[in-house]
Parts: C-alpha cells; structure tokens; sequence
C-alpha cells in the first residue's frame, strides 16, 4: 500500500535517492535564505520596521539549508546538482510570482508594492511548507536521523507562516487589501500548477533511482494531479485566508543562533 510514510521512508533509507531529496531541499532554502536578505536589505524606508523580521525569515531559510547539508554530511554524502524541474523557486518566478530576482540583485529600494507581493507569495508558499512540514513530523518526527531536523524546520515554518498572516493584516487595514487579495490568488493558483510539476519531476527522479516498477510510478502520479485537481477546483482557498494567529509577533525575537546541524 502507497503512503506517504512508506514513501519517505523509503527515499530516506537509499543513499541516492536520500542525498537528491536533501540536495532539493538545501538548494531551495538557501535560495529562499538569499532572497530574504536581499529583500531585508532592499526595504523602503516607510516600512523599515519590517527589516528585521524579513532578515530573521532569510537566517532560518539559510539554517535550513544548513540541516539538510548536514544530514548529507552524517551520511558521507556529497550535494548533488538539482534537476532544473524540481527547482520549484525558479519554477515559481518563471510564472511571474514573487520578486524577480533580476531585481533583488539590483542595489535599488523595493517599492511598498514590492513588499505587498513579497509577503503575499510568501502566505501562499509558506503554507504549502508548513502543511508539508507537518505531515513529516506526524509520521517521521521521532526518526533517530531524521526527526529532530523535521521538527526544527516544522516550528520555523509555522512562525513563518503565522508573520505573513500579521503582517498582511496589518498591510490590509493600511489600505492595500485589494492588492493583497489579487496576488493571494494569482499567486495560490500559480503554486499549485509549480508544485505539481516539481512533485512529479522529483518523484521521476526517485523513481529510476529506487527502480519502482511501472505500476507503482503510474499511482503516484495518477495521486499527484489528483491532489493538483482537488486543489485547483477548491483546495487554493485554504492558501488565501487571513486570520490573526496564535502565535504573535513569530519573528520578532532575535534568533537564538543557526548553527549547522551535524
């Protein structure tokens, strides 16, 4: 029977198919690290007090990148190149969603618009991670390579996700909710179209690395474009909701350190 537990344990206990899932992941959050700190760097001076936060946001994405490089470590294992299908960032940019990075390489203030959008594909992008990022603490956070890594990752996540939802309500009274309510759904139908595409690149590659027979890549493949039709007819919508969360003020504390994980 297919599940995501046996699925993921699977990836994890193959040295191949382990060092392309962790290879995928550090390159992704080192990228999200990179255009955190360029964003942070980049803030107009009338929302300045959001800086640091967005600075905070890049240190854990670099930390994140950090975990996964060093699982690859513990393991005697090297990166390896990312496919260009599974870069899901890139993906997402090609599709016209989020900050280009043509303009965060540019040493020129964003505009409060810039911010608008930033925050608002970050709502929808770190929903899909936090949702992901759960599901793998349900089922692997008590792995004795894996799970502390899981966990860590999961609770940045979630503090992640609960500032995007603060902040954007705060841009909302501030009068930009039209705005707000336009990039959450481009940006929500966007995603959901990249991620099916990255999830059914990444498990091709899975799939010739753990020599899965026909049958079986076929039901996972049928499984993604039915999570990518459930989503695309009603599923988005849990991405463009805002409501004030539990957790207040998420990444407003100073970090408490990134050291590499190993």
């Amino acid at each position: 029977m297919l599940s995501a537990r046996s699925l993921f344990r699977e990836i994890v206990e193959n040295d191949d198919s382990f060092q392309l899932f962790c290879s995928i992941a550090a390159s992704g959050e080192s990228q999200g690290g990179w255009e955190n700190g360029r964003i942070s760097a980049l803030v107009p001076d009338g929302m300045r007090h959001l800086a640091p936060k967005i600075a905070r946001h890049g240190a854990d994405e670099d930390k994140h990148g950090r975990i996964f490089q060093g699982l690859l470590r513990k393991r005697g294992l090297p990166a390896v190149p990312v496919p260009p299908e599974t870069d899901y960032t890139m993906l997402l940019e090609r599709r016209g969603i989020g900050l280009p990075h043509e303009k965060l390489g540019r040493d020129e203030p964003l505009t409060e618009e810039d911010i608008v959008v930033y925050l608002a594909h970050s709502r929808v992008t770190e929903q899909r991670a936090a949702d992901q990022m759960a599901m793998l603490v349900k089922h692997f956070g008590d792995h004795p390579e894996v799970g502390r890594a899981i966990r860590m990752i999961s609770n940045d996540e979630d503090n992640h996700l609960a500032y995007c939802h603060e902040e954007l309500l705060a841009l909302a009274r501030a009068g930009h909710g039209r705005t707000i309510q336009r990039v959450l759904r481009e940006s929500a139908l966007a995603e959901i179209g990249t991620y099916r595409d990255v999830s059914l690149a990444v498990m091709g590659h899975m799939g010739r690395l753990l020599r899965w027979p026909v049958p079986k890549a076929a039901a996972l493949a049928a499984g993604i474009r039915g999570v990518y039709a459930y989503e695309r007819f009603s599923g988005w919508h849990r991405m463009v909701g805002l409501r004030m969360p539990q957790r207040r003020d998420a990444l407003g504390a100073v970090p408490s350190g990134a050291p590499d994980y190993a």
